[in-house]
């Protein structure tokens, strides 16, 4: 599959329709708008003060929240407040309504009516309830909407959760339900998975599941909440939150409400019984301790202390997150079956605790699957993209061995120790080995292996988040070195550079394979992406090394190192080949830098861009500042220092972008770069913006031998603002020492304003300030800090 391949669009979505400005409402309302979907907001009107005033209320908001919803705050502009009373007009021309309102099905059937008599006859409706039934709300619709209807479910945060479930109707259009899947894939830059409509679909009701299975335990073996957290967590490749950290976060107050709607809407599921709040959970909801949003749930701050709340003292407790010893060492152990062959033999508590967690949640996926989902991948996905699990519970059950848990599985249940006796279905043990294999995945309602979805959108996932064992052709290598692979991916003639380091970090072998790399792109092909295999973009430096040489006082090669990173810039820039950069998660120094020199950057939203140098006491100089200098020099010929004074703080403050956007307006993206919604469509993207380039007939920017910049004068300005700093105590005397250094390097030094300069005479001021830096006490210790703590040293 190559990326000269031209998928079907999606919907064409222009403007969209947010009802209800809750917590989800408003947050899927910044995430459209986000995307460049104009995006009504309403809600009911205000009792007093503008009748808009809940939805504008709402909007505000959204600047406040962490992490934020929109990926630049000066999108909150762009969202248009409205209420049910005045503004019903707004829905004539949308082309997509989401309705978020609270979870109460009489309450979303009337609005449904109130609605339905004002929208256009294309307009595609959809909910974004958490677990009631689509079909039943669909009835509330007029007969002919009823096939542009269907169940959108996004998760918490809607930015950042990869996961929607879309849920058809009985009468939901093929058509209608295809281009939705397209829109919120690439537009959106979502995983969907199609989830039958049945209670909390898939997400929530195996998760769920797997937090009331985790609580019902935590009693059983009598542990600490924070016990449980610290088994539950990064542990077992689950998010740091764990268990009861993420009922806080949630609301416990939602919590419960999730756990009622599954005891109401579930009388027949053989786990019915444990579907309630355990008693210590409605005794918190009762007192009003309902987590993070009232200052305490399981867990409060006292001071900077974190306390934990202890049933048996009914008190709270310092927070102690700490597995036992022999727990550890069994959780650390690479083999999954023999984990969990030791957790099932141990008589540690906590031990027990998590093989009979993965039990029921194993029970009751496998007992489950047939009815709820299509195939055990969609189980996976969702918990993996809606409650950022490494792996799905089908996943870690085949990595630790199929028939053999399944047998342990069979022996609890009959000796009374699982929480159900309900009895695995037959397909379990039918000597497979598992459900993900090379004929897809396995369905339980078919009773036949699975491929991925054929829908075109997934023609642009080059490399797909892959399923346990799934292998994606790697293309052909062009050459290697201990750096870095140069290799192609089918017949384009596009070369793909990607590191071969930990976390991407750049050292010698990386910066000569770049340039070698380069060399032959420029014999044998027509245009070069850098794009990684997995994030981040890059770290930057490979700090360890350059710390060596310091220490050795080899500064020569020290400063052979920098020289030698400046070339590789020049490189990427004047290359005869367009060099595309492929940008995801983090791209810092000297990762930011080579994006800065590449033809055109293609960045996911969520990219996290920084020249950061100034952090471990250095300042950029793989060209990054000569770069910011030149630009500032295109944009304003007559008066750089009105440009550079927008990057000066960006880069002497170490900032670095909370995303694609932000990095844009800190200086660091062009305007011209690329932001692309889904970071699986990155490479594809990225190919086809290469193969333009080179088709249009490319060439390098001409080397730039007279760039104007702001001289001494411009050095003294920023040493100034720089005085107010120091005199109140919020920079050290080295840190006004760096920023005085990146002041000078970009506006050219010792010279006069006004002056012109050559880009060699920026990159040997970037050199002699860095070196002299390294060379000092202060910078040494900043670095050999942050490489041992992985936080900034201030001194």
């Amino acid at each position: 599959m190559t990326a000269a391949s031209s998928p079907t669009p999606g919907l064409r979505i222009r403007k969209a329709a947010v009802l209800g400005a809750g917590v989800m409402g408003a947050q899927i309302a910044a995430h459209l708008t986000n995307a460049g979907v104009e995006t009504v907001l309403f809600d009911l009107p205000a009792k007093e003060g503008p009748k808009s005033g809940i939805a504008l209320k709402a909007i505000a908001n959204l600047a406040k929240l962490s992490p934020a919803p929109l990926a630049d705050k000066a999108l909150a502009a762009s969202i248009i407040p409205a209420n049910y009373d005045d503004d019903l007009d707004h829905l004539k021309d949308v082309d997509l309504v989401i309705e978020a309102i609270a979870e109460r099905m009489d309450w979303k059937l009337d609005l449904y009516k109130k609605i339905a008599g004002h929208l256009s006859k294309t307009a595609i409706i959809a909910s974004n309830t958490s677990g009631l039934s689509i079909n039943t709300l669909a009835e509330a619709l007029p007969e002919e909407m009823r096939h542009r209807f269907c169940g959108v479910h996004f998760f918490n945060p809607p930015r950042y959760m990869h996961l929607v479930e879309l849920i058809p109707t009985r009468l939901t259009d093929k058509s209608v339900l295809d281009g939705l899947e397209a829109f919120l894939v690439t537009t959106v830059g979502k995983g969907v998975v199609i989830a039958k409509d049945t209670p909390n679909f898939i997400g929530n009701r195996i998760g769920v599941f797997s937090m009331l299975s985790a609580m019902y335990h935590t009693d059983q073996f009598k542990l600490g909440f924070d016990t449980v957290d610290a088994l539950t967590g990064p542990a077992l490749g689950r998010p740091k939150s764990a268990t009861y950290r993420t009922a806080d976060v949630v609301g416990l107050d939602t919590m419960a409400h999730v756990i009622k709607t599954m005891a109401d809407t579930l009388p027949d599921d053989p786990w019915h019984k444990y579907f309630k709040a355990p008693v210590w959970l409605a005794g918190l909801i009762e007192k009003g301790a309902l987590g993070q949003k009232t200052g305490g749930g399981f867990y409060k701050k006292v001071g900077k202390d974190i306390v934990v709340l202890d049933v048996a003292k009914q008190d709270f407790r310092p927070s102690e997150q700490k597995p036992s010893d022999e727990v550890a060492a069994i959780l650390a152990i690479k083999d999954p079956a023999e984990k969990f062959g030791k957790l099932r033999a141990s008589s540690d508590p906590q031990a027990q605790f998590l093989w009979a967690s993965f039990r029921d949640l194993f029970h009751y996926s496998a007992y489950h699957l047939a009815d709820i989902a299509d195939t055990a991948r969609d189980v996976d996905f969702a918990i993996r993209w809606g409650y950022g699990w490494k792996l799905g519970p089908f996943e870690t059950w085949q990595a630790a061995g199929w028939q053999q848990i399944a047998e342990w599985i069979n022996e609890d249940i009959k000796a009374g120790k699982a929480m159900s006796n309900a009895p695995l279905p037959a397909w379990v043990t039918d000597g497979r080995k598992g459900v993900h294999g090379k004929d897809g995945s396995y369905s339980a309602s078919a009773n036949a292996d699975k491929p991925r979805s054929q829908h075109p959108v997934y023609q642009r996932q080059l490399f797909p988040d892959p399923i346990l064992g799934e292998k994606f052709d790697t293309g052909s290598t062009v050459w290697e070195n201990d750096g870095v692979r140069l290799w192609t991916l089918g017949d384009d003639g596009i070369g793909i550079i990607s590191f071969k380091t930990k976390m991407n970090t750049v050292n010698d072998h990386v910066l000569d394979g770049i340039q070698h790399a380069i060399k032959l792109a420029e014999e044998k092909l027509k245009a070069v992406v850098i794009w990684q295999t997995g994030e981040p973009f890059s770290a930057g430096a490979d700090l360890k090394g350059a710390l060596g040489l310091l220490k050795d006082g080899k500064f020569d090669d020290f400063e052979h190192m920098v020289a030698n990173f400046q070339r590789t810039s020049m490189a990427i820039k004047h290359a005869l080949v367009p060099v595309v950069s492929a940008v995801r998660g983090m791209a810092f120094g000297g990762g930011c830098e080579f994006q800065m020199h590449s033809a055109r950057t293609v960045a996911a939203l969520e990219s996290y861009i920084g020249l950061v140098e100034a952090g471990v006491g250095l300042l950029p100089a793989g060209g990054g500042l000569h770069e910011l200098a030149i630009r500032a020099a295109k944009a304003n010929p007559a008066d750089p220092f009105e440009e550079l004074k927008k990057v000066f703080e960006t880069v002497a403050m170490a900032k670095v972008s909370a995303s694609a956007f932000e990095a844009k307006n800190l200086g660091l993206l062009r305007d011209g770069d690329v932001v692309v919604f889904n970071a699986y469509e990155l490479l594809y993207v990225a190919k086809q913006v290469a193969n333009a380039l080179a088709e249009s007939g490319y060439r390098p920017p001409l080397p730039a031998n007279a760039i104007p910049v702001a001289g001494d004068v411009g050095t003294a300005t920023f040493k100034a603002s720089l005085a107010n700093l120091q005199a109140g105590y919020f920079a050290s005397p080295h840190d006004i020492d760096i920023a005085t250094r990146i002041a000078d390097t970009l506006c050219g030094g010792v010279i006069e304003r006004g002056s012109t300069v050559d880009e060699e005479w920026l990159l040997a001021l970037e050199r002699k300030h860095f070196v002299e830096l390294a060379k000092t006490e202060k910078t040494q210790a900043r670095i050999a800090h942050t490489m041992t703590t992985g936080k900034p040293l201030r001194n």
